[in-house]
C-alpha cells in the first residue's frame, strides 16, 4: 500500500472515505455470529455520501474496507479520489472513474461468488490484484523458476497430522515463567505507562500517549496528538474509540473489533490467557518473525473469533499477535507485535508495541511504567465525543 506523507492522506482512510460502496447485512449477519455487544454501531450511508453499493456497513468495518481496497491494489486514497479532496472532505464524496470501476467490481465479485462457491466469499479483490493496480494477465518465469516467497507468518497453517511438537500448556507455562511466573503476575493489578506513540494520525510525528491497564482485562489509551486527544477504553464489557480523525468522533467497536479490544486487554494480564479462549490449536510449523524463530498457537474464543499467538522460541516470551475482521469483501488482517520486554515490580512487560492494519500503523514506545498503581473506573468507560482543537500557527 502506498503511503501519503501528509496528515489528509491518513484522514481518507480514517475518516473520509465518502466514496464508493455499501453493503446489504449488518456485521454480525455477514460473520454469522451474534455481537457480543448490544451497542450499534453507525451505517456508513448514515455518515457518509454517495454511498451505492456498500451500503449497511458499520462504519469502523467500512474503514477497514478501505484500507483491503488500498491494501489489494498497493494504492493511496487520493488514488481512487481526487487530489482536492486531500483540504476538503466533502470531495471524497465525488464520483471518478476508479471509485466507478471499484464499484463494478464488488457487483462482479459477489456475482462470481454467487454462481461459483454458493455464495460463499472465495473470491476477493485481492485474489486477482495482489497489490497491483492491473492484474497481471501473463506468468512470470522469475516467478516460476525463482526461490518461492517466505511464508508470510501471518497466514501460517496447520501441518496435517503433525507430531511431536510442544504442546499449548508447554508454550504457555514457559511464557508465564519467562514473564516472573505466575505467583508473581498475580500480584500485579494495574499498569500505568507513559511514553510516545507515532502512527498514520500523527504524520509519523511523536505524541506523548498515556496507557491505563487494570486486571483482569481493562485497558484505555489516551494520545495527545495536535489536533485533539484520541481515546480508546475497554471496560471488560464494551470498547469506544473518541477520534478526532474519524468521521464519527465516538463509536463503539462491535464483533472482531471488539473481541480484539478484550484479547488486548487479557493480555496486559497474561495469568489468565489459558481461560480467555475456549479452545486452542497446535501443529504449526515455525517461523521466523526478527531473524528468530516462534511458535505459533491459535486460540479460538466462545463466538468462533480466531487468533494466532506467536512466541520467541528461545525466551518463550509473546512477540505477536495475529486476528481478522470478517468484513464483506474479505478478511481485513490487523496484527499486534510486542518487544523491549523490561521488569516492573518483578514481572516482564513490553515497552514497545507496533499495531499494523489494513488502513494504518502505530508504534507506542513507554518511557516509563508503574503497577498497582490505583486507577479510577472511570478511564475504562465511554469516553466523551473526541473534540479536534485548532493548531497553533
Amino acid at each position: 500500500m502506498k503511503m501519503g506523507s501528509k496528515r489528509s492522506t491518513y484522514r481518507i482512510f480514517s475518516a473520509v472515505a465518502a466514496l464508493l460502496i455499501g453493503l446489504t447485512a449488518a456485521h454480525a449477519q455477514q460473520t454469522g455470529q451474534a455481537s457480543n455487544t448490544s451497542q450499534k454501531e453507525p451505517m456508513s450511508e448514515e455518515v457518509f455520501k454517495n454511498i451505492q453499493v456498500l451500503r449497511g456497513v458499520p462504519v469502523n468495518q467500512f474503514m477497514e474496507m478501505m484500507g483491503f481496497f488500498a491494501a489489494s491494489l498497493s494504492m493511496n486514497c487520493t488514488d481512487c479520489h481526487t487530489k482536492e479532496s486531500g483540504g476538503n472532505w466533502a470531495l471524497y464524496a465525488d464520483d471518478t472513474p476508479l471509485k466507478q470501476t471499484a464499484r463494478r467490481m464488488v457487483v462482479m465479485m459477489n456475482a462470481i461468488n454467487k454462481a461459483d462457491f454458493g455464495g460463499a466469499r472465495e473470491v476477493t479483490c485481492y485474489t486477482c490484484h495482489r497489490g497491483s493496480e492491473r492484474p497481471d494477465v501473463t506468468p512470470s518465469l522469475a516467478a516460476q523458476y525463482g526461490a518461492p516467497p517466505p511464508i508470510d507468518p501471518d497466514k501460517v497453517e496447520v501441518i496435517p497430522d503433525s507430531e511431536g511438537g510442544p504442546t499449548v500448556d508447554q508454550i504457555l507455562n514457559k511464557y508465564i515463567q519467562a514473564l516472573g511466573g505466575a505467583q508473581q503476575l498475580a500480584k500485579v493489578t494495574s499498569i500505568v505507562g507513559k511514553g510516545t506513540y507515532t502512527g498514520f494520525d500523527t504524520d509519523f510525528t511523536k505524541v506523548p500517549v498515556d496507557v491505563f491497564e487494570k486486571a483482569p482485562n481493562l485497558r484505555a489509551t489516551v494520545v495527545h496528538t495536535l489536533t485533539g486527544d484520541t481515546t480508546t477504553t475497554y471496560d471488560g464489557r464494551d470498547a469506544w474509540v473518541a477520534d478526532v480523525n474519524r468521521p464519527v468522533p465516538l463509536f463503539p467497536l462491535i464483533g472482531e473489533d471488539l473481541d480484539g479490544a478484550s484479547i488486548d486487554g487479557a493480555l496486559s494480564f497474561p495469568a489468565q490467557i489459558k481461560q480467555k479462549f475456549a479452545s486452542f490449536t497446535t501443529g504449526f510449523p515455525d517461523v521466523t518473525l526478527n531473524d528468530h524463530p516462534a511458535q505459533v498457537i491459535e486460540g479460538k474464543m466462545a463466538d468462533g473469533t480466531s487468533i494466532k499467538l506467536y512466541f520467541d522460541k528461545d525466551s518463550g516470551l509473546l512477540v505477536r499477535q495475529a486476528r481478522e475482521s470478517n468484513t464483506k469483501i474479505g478478511f481485513a488482517p490487523t496484527h499486534v507485535e510486542y518487544g523491549d520486554y523490561r521488569v516492573v515490580s518483578g514481572v516482564k512487560i513490553p515497552f514497545h508495541w507496533v499495531v499494523t492494519w489494513v488502513d494504518g500503523q502505530s508504534t507506542i514506545d513507554l518511557t516509563q511504567a508503574q503497577a498497582n498503581v490505583a486507577i479510577d473506573a472511570a478511564k475504562f468507560a465511554k469516553p466523551s465525543p473526541a473534540v479536534e482543537k485548532p493548531v497553533a500557527k
